[in-house]
């Protein structure tokens, strides 16, 4: 693999992505999506075809980011994230990451005992996932500055419900009863998983990430109160150890929990510059909530893009009236894209807040 060097930001690149996490000043609401880099679109389906697998596809950097590419290409979005997958970190563990096709992720070797866990070590990004960073290095040189790259890693949590179920799941059956049973042991392998997050990411932003988001998929299934033990003070920590500047770059983190609207003000005493908001949170009820403490991402839902361009253009236009006037906004979704969405429903949701920019109802600082 021949290795870039890191493009320092130029002059001419589209800034607003970046801006809006550090509520800085925007000409307009930057927008992307979560997995917009995906199945519902025709030509990452031949280029999946092409690399034979899931895992192939993640795992050769080439290919990694022409999938990163295809959807900037298609519509004018305002960042890439580099195609991965959450699951990394614990397949480099060794736990045998596989995907079955229509049943998600699934590992050959789960942990379901206290000696699995202390038989666990951080690995190297370097080594066992340079594939990662390869494919960072190359889509930030591909990119040519254009738009900003994202880089992102699974919570320690989140992580730990697969490696534990071994599986996607509907009851976290296995997950909880390790959390009330033996928390000791849940506490190691998030001790565990945090210091693997920390290395990955500071590598992931070595290699060119000029924004990071941790996905805490699952956080929201935990208690008020376990939820703050078991996840948020894990991800508090990642975000504690990470190198957030680079050549003079403040590298901003989000911070997404599904489910989590209960705990934005927990969330923003993170130290995080932005939080990722699902669907089931009122975006002014939660500007009013944060304040301009943190930036907000989102938030519609995903399944509105299967409605007619009408109704999606207005669902976008409330959720942008009401975030406001101002900056600290990213639009996008309150979840990833479904895999059956039609693009040209994509086109019209960005074509949509492009209209509600150029409509004069943003300003340019918060």
């Amino acid at each position: 693999m021949v290795q870039y060097n890191r493009i320092e930001m130029s002059e001419s690149g589209n800034h607003n992505f970046l801006r809006a996490l550090l509520r800085q000043s925007v000409d307009r609401t930057p927008v992307w999506m979560m997995r917009q880099a995906g199945r519902y679109l025709p030509e990452y389906r031949a280029t999946r075809e092409k690399a034979g697998s899931f895992l192939n596809l993640c795992k050769t950097p080439e290919l990694a980011c022409e999938v990163t590419l295809q959807p900037l290409a298609r519509f004018r979005l305002d960042a890439a994230i580099i195609f991965s997958d959450i699951l990394t970190i614990p397949d480099a563990m060794g736990l045998g990451l596989y995907f079955k096709e229509g049943e998600g992720p699934k590992f050959r070797y789960p942990i379901r005992d206290r000696q699995s866990i202390q038989s666990l070590s951080v690995p190297d990004p370097q080594n066992e996932l340079k594939y990662v960073l390869d494919a960072i290095q190359l889509t930030r040189y591909e990119l040519d500055d254009k738009v900003p790259l994202i880089g992102f890693s699974g919570s320690p949590w989140t992580l730990a419900t697969y490696m534990i179920e071994g599986s996607g799941t509907k009851t976290f059956c296995r997950s909880k009863r390790l959390l009330f049973e033996d928390p000791e042991s849940l506490h190691k392998l998030l001790n565990i998983l945090s210091d693997s997050v920390i290395l990955y990411l500071n590598a992931q932003i070595a290699a060119g990430a000029q924004a990071v988001m941790i996905f805490d998929t699952w956080g929201g299934i935990l208690t008020p109160k376990n939820y703050k033990i078991f996840s948020l003070n894990y991800m508090q920590k990642i975000i504690s150890g990470l190198n957030l500047e680079i050549l003079g770059n403040q590298v901003p983190v989000i911070l997404f929990t599904k489910g989590g609207g209960q705990w934005l003000e927990e969330m923003a005493g993170t130290g995080c510059d932005a939080l990722g908001l699902d669907w089931t949170v009122d975006i002014a009820d939660a500007r009013k909530r944060v304040g301009h403490q943190v930036a907000l991402q989102g938030n519609l839902d995903p399944c509105v893009l299967y409605a007619p361009p009408d109704v999606i253009r207005q669902a976008v236009h409330e959720i942008l009236d009401a975030y406001g006037p101002g900056s600290g906004h990213i639009f996008n979704l309150g979840h990833g894209i479904h895999p059956d969405t039609p693009p040209e429903h994509v086109t019209a949701m960005i074509e949509a807040v492009h209209e509600w920019c150029l409509s004069g109802k943003i300003t340019t600082t918060l």
